[in-house]
C-alpha cells in the first residue's frame, strides 16, 4: 500500500450509519454480486471463509498503522532540532554561519552567461543599498508559503495577511503512547495587536480500525473529528466577522436609530472554528467542508511543515504539479486501455 498517497488524502465521515447486523456489512455485500446465489452452497461457504480471513487481515493492517503512528511520533523528536533551528533563522533569532549558508547551485544557474551574472549582482547590490534597514530573518516566510500554495491561498483573505506576517512557525505534535490517535497543529505567533494568543491550535482526532458496518472499506488511518481553539481577539480586530450598520425604525414612535451587527465573513482564521459532524448527519455542503478541512490538516502535517523552505522557494510546488500530472496520465491510460479492450472483445 502506498502510504504517501493514503496519508495525503484525508477522509471525513458524516451522515447516518447503516443499521448494524449480526454479520459485518462486508459479508452481506458479497450476495449482491450477480449470480452469486447460483453458486453451489459449498462454494459460498468457502467464499465466506475467505472473507473472514480478509477481515482478520484488515484488523492486522489497523494495528500496523497504529505502530506507524508511534514510529512517526518517535522520529518527530529527531526532526525537532532541525525545525527549531529553522524557526530561529526565519525569525532572525540567530544568523547562520557562512558554512551553514553554503549551497551547491543548480546546473542551470552555474551555466548563466557572465554578463547576466554581473547584471544580477549589480541589481542585488542596488537593492541592498536601497534598503535602509537590514531585514531580520526571512520576512513573511510563512505568509509567502500561504500565497504560493493554491490550497492555502484559497483560504487566505486580504484582511488575514497583516496577521499572518506575525506567524513565526507551524509545528505538529503527535498523541502520546496509550492515548487515542491524534495530531495537533500549532501556529506560533509573535506578540501582535490582533489577538493575545501566542499559539493557535487545531487537534485532528484519528482512528485506525475497520468500521464495524463496512470493514472492507478500511484503507488506513482516517481523521474522524477535529477541535479548534478560542482566539482571544483584541477589540475590533476579529477578522472572522464584519460589522454592519443598519437603520432601525421604532414601530410605535417612528424614530430611527443606527444599530450595528456582526456577521460572519471569510477568513483563514475560521480554520480554528471547524464545523462539527453530528449523529444526525450533515448535508452535502457541510460534509464537503469537513472533508476539505481534514485534507488541509493532512497537507499541513505531511507537506508544508516538513518541507516549508521548498514551498517558500516554489520547488515543492513543481513536485506536487508533477505528481498530479502523473496521476492524470495514469487515469487517462486506464481509460484508453479499457477502450481498446472493449473494441477487440
Amino acid at each position: 500500500m502506498d502510504r504517501k498517497n493514503e496519508k495525503s488524502e484525508a477522509k471525513g465521515k458524516g451522515g447516518n450509519k447503516p443499521p448494524q447486523s449480526d454479520k459485518p456489512e462486508g459479508f452481506l455485500q458479497v450476495e449482491r454480486i450477480p449470480n452469486f446465489n447460483l453458486l453451489p452452497k459449498s462454494v459460498k461457504r468457502r467464499v465466506y471463509a475467505l472473507k473472514r480471513l480478509q477481515l482478520q487481515s484488515a484488523n492486522i493492517e489497523a494495528k500496523f498503522y497504529e505502530e506507524v503512528h508511534e514510529l512517526e511520533r518517535k522520529y518527530a523528536g529527531l526532526y525537532q532540532p532541525m525545525f527549531d533551528k529553522r524557526r530561529e533563522i526565519v525569525t532572525g533569532a540567530v544568523e547562520p554561519t557562512d558554512e551553514e549558508c553554503e549551497w551547491q547551485s543548480d546546473k542551470e544557474e552555474e551555466e548563466l552567461a557572465a554578463d547576466l551574472q554581473k547584471k544580477a549582482a549589480l541589481e542585488e547590490k542596488q537593492a541592498d543599498s536601497a534598503s535602509a534597514v537590514e531585514p531580520k530573518g526571512i520576512p513573511e516566510f510563512w505568509l509567502s508559503i500561504f500565497k504560493h500554495v493554491d490550497m492555502l491561498g484559497e483560504m487566505l483573505q486580504e484582511h488575514d495577511e497583516p496577521i499572518l506576517k506575525h506567524l513565526q512557525d507551524i509545528t505538529v505534535k503527535f498523541s502520546e503512547p496509550g492515548q487515542p490517535m491524534s495530531f495537533t497543529l500549532e501556529f506560533h505567533f509573535e506578540p501582535n495587536s490582533f489577538f493575545s494568543n501566542s499559539v493557535l491550535t487545531k487537534v485532528y482526532k484519528m482512528k485506525s480500525e475497520p468500521d464495524a458496518a463496512d470493514p472492507f472499506s478500511f484503507e488506513g488511518p482516517e481523521i474522524v473529528d477535529c477541535e479548534g481553539c478560542k482566539i482571544d481577539w483584541q477589540k475590533g480586530k476579529d477578522v472572522t466577522v464584519k460589522i454592519v450598520k443598519k437603520k432601525q425604525k421604532h414601530k410605535g414612535r417612528g424614530t430611527v436609530r443606527m444599530v450595528t451587527k456582526e456577521i460572519p465573513q471569510d477568513s483563514f482564521f475560521n480554520f480554528f472554528s471547524p464545523v462539527k459532524a453530528t449523529p444526525d448527519g450533515m448535508d452535502e455542503d457541510l460534509d464537503f467542508t469537513l472533508a476539505a478541512d481534514f485534507e488541509t490538516g493532512h497537507f499541513f502535517r505531511e507537506r508544508v511543515i516538513p518541507r516549508a523552505v521548498l514551498y517558500f522557494t516554489g520547488e515543492a510546488l513543481e513536485d506536487d504539479d508533477s505528481f498530479e500530472e502523473e496521476e492524470d496520465l495514469d487515469e487517462e491510460g486506464e481509460e484508453e486501455d479499457e477502450g481498446d479492450f472493449n473494441t477487440t472483445a
